[in-house]
């Protein structure tokens, strides 16, 4: 069984790869990119050979304390990007809990983030190439870290399955997990300044750390090699201890899991008001901006963008302190117009198979356009707006703030208009409702780059007048220009949001079926 467990996971990973040729390369690209990261750790830990042993040891044992929270956290909060294997899919099969809990674990090596763990950790072995002891103890312990890393996971994930089957849990956890990925730059340096300041703490933080299970496995090559055999012996007993407690504790909640699987259902709700759709107009226009404002508030799809745009001034403020130069906060606007502005151009693609409610219902193409765009602006005006004016306070360049201003709102209508076209016209892969953010469809990254190339070198050709009187009031020191585009900016971009919002609806009209049936293969 442990066998065929195993094949099972080996012919889902295979079977990845039977796509189109556009999806192809889009694995082919993040392949070469893990690759590429996973070729840089096995040097470093290979370069560390000529290290000095403390050094080595350091970072050895620190590396892979940092590995093992990663492996219980990162699946808990990435819970819903691969379900192969799912231990709730064998509730209705007589499998014994040893056979599926081995094969399970090791079915946790098959793949990119097992595979790519295990060989880093056999790359330790590297590392300690120095005598025979210490690569013998490299060699254990890193068996028993990799081994400890994903019995961790199989622990976190199937104690936390019926948090994991609930949406609301699985939308909370994809957006708090982006947050640090976005202010990964300010949290990088700000670990390398912390680490210059306490370079000599790490050694004595590593020893600490390297008695407790999140190092104890991976400070054995380094104390054998020190020819501490007790301290050795006595830490092997710590890992050793770790995976059986570790693998008991999986045993009890996996056979708890087999018997009483999550439940997902929902609790029946009386009717009652019918909320957006009472405040906006009972119009067709007003009835899709009702629904797609409560899509921007429910759908994590929608939120991550509203999550992105707060995070820009601590980007752009952090940058500012380095270099002393806090002139970036004024392009906060702009961007934050044309961010808001593209979210909607996979629209119809965040619809899915509901887009089919708009083709039975008869709704017209110019009343489905101007209506996403309106939800879209109640929310992106009053974000545009504040972040156009909000940094003059600070950095008190009030000469440039009519031109900015002019430029964010016509960056805004424009984008809008573009994107209305752009989203009738071209179907792009995006996860699925009910799905995390980030589980995309694989294989669709050409398309999107190719998608997002395009309509950005649109955009900046529609926006060339009022670029240009950027430039002038750069080159000339005249506020005239800016007063110029205060006025132009907003006049051209509506213009340019109206004739999006009619095209997009002329062409929604006649390609509705076809975009439909596109829709319809991706679920």
């Amino acid at each position: 069984m442990v066998a065929h467990l195993l094949s099972l996971k080996w012919r889902l990973l295979l079977n990845g790869f039977k796509r189109s040729p556009a999806q192809l390369i889009g694995m082919g690209i993040g392949l070469l990119y893990a690759l590429g990261i996973l070729v840089l750790l096995i040097g470093a830990l290979i370069a560390l050979r000529w290290a000095d042993a403390e050094i080595a040891h350091t970072v050895v044992v620190l590396g892979g304390a940092a590995a093992l929270l990663g492996w219980a956290v990162v699946p808990l909060l990435a819970s819903a990007a691969d379900m192969t294997l799912d231990p709730s899919r064998f509730t209705t099969s007589a499998i014994p809990p040893g056979q599926l809990l081995t094969g399970l674990a090791l079915a946790g090596f098959i793949g990119i983030p097992g595979l790519a763990t295990g060989l880093t950790a056999l790359a330790t072995v590297g590392t300690w190439w120095r005598s025979f002891p210490a690569v013998a103890g490299a060699l254990l312990g890193a068996i028993l870290g990799a081994l400890t890393c994903i019995v961790l996971s199989k622990v976190v994930t199937t104690a936390t399955a019926g948090l994991a089957s609930s949406r609301r849990f699985k939308d909370v956890s994809s957006l708090v997990f982006f947050i640090p990925l976005m202010l990964m730059g300010p949290i990088v340096v700000g670990i390398v300044d912390g680490v210059r300041g306490t370079a000599d703490y790490l050694p004595a933080l590593a020893r600490t750390v390297s008695w407790t299970p999140l190092g104890a496995a991976w400070s054995l090559g380094g104390d054998l090699e020190a020819g501490d055999v007790v301290s050795a012996g006595l830490k092997l007993l710590i890992a050793v201890a770790t995976v059986s407690g570790l693998l008991l504790c999986w045993h009890v909640l996996l056979q708890h899991a087999l018997v009483t699987p999550p439940y997902a259902g929902g609790s029946a709700k009386k009717g009652g008001k019918r909320g957006l759709f009472d405040v906006l107009p009972g119009t067709p226009a007003g009835a899709v901006a009702a629904r797609a404002l409560i899509y921007w508030m429910k759908d994590p799809r929608y939120a991550g963008s509203l999550v992105v745009v707060p995070l820009f001034p601590v980007i752009f403020f952090f940058s500012g302190s380095q270099s002393g130069d806090y002139g970036m906060l004024m392009l906060l606007g702009p961007l934050t117009a044309f961010v808001m502005a593209w979210s909607i151009c996979a629209d119809v693609s965040y619809d899915n198979t509901a887009f089919a409610l708009h083709l039975a219902s008869g709704v017209r193409g110019v009343d489905d356009r101007l209506g996403r765009a309106i939800a879209c602006l109640t929310i992106s005006l009053p974000l545009v707006l504040l972040f156009s004016i909000g940094p003059f306070f600070f950095t008190g360049s009030w000469v440039w703030a009519p031109n900015l201003i002019g430029l964010s709102l016509g960056t805004l209508f424009t984008g809008l208009g573009l994107s209305s076209v752009i989203s009738a016209r071209y179907n792009i892969a995006v996860p699925l409702p009910g799905d995390s953010p980030f589980k995309k469809p694989p294989g669709n990254v050409a398309q999107t780059l190719a998608v997002q190339m395009i309509g950005l070198g649109a955009l900046v050709l529609l926006l060339l007048p009022q670029l240009a009187l950027m430039g002038a009031q750069l080159f000339t020191g005249s506020i005239v220009p800016g007063w110029i585009n205060l006025g132009v900016g907003p006049l051209v971009g509506l213009a340019l949001f109206i004739g999006g919002v009619r095209l997009g609806g002329k062409w929604l009209d006649a390609r509705g079926p076809e975009m439909f049936a596109q829709l319809s293969v991706n679920r």
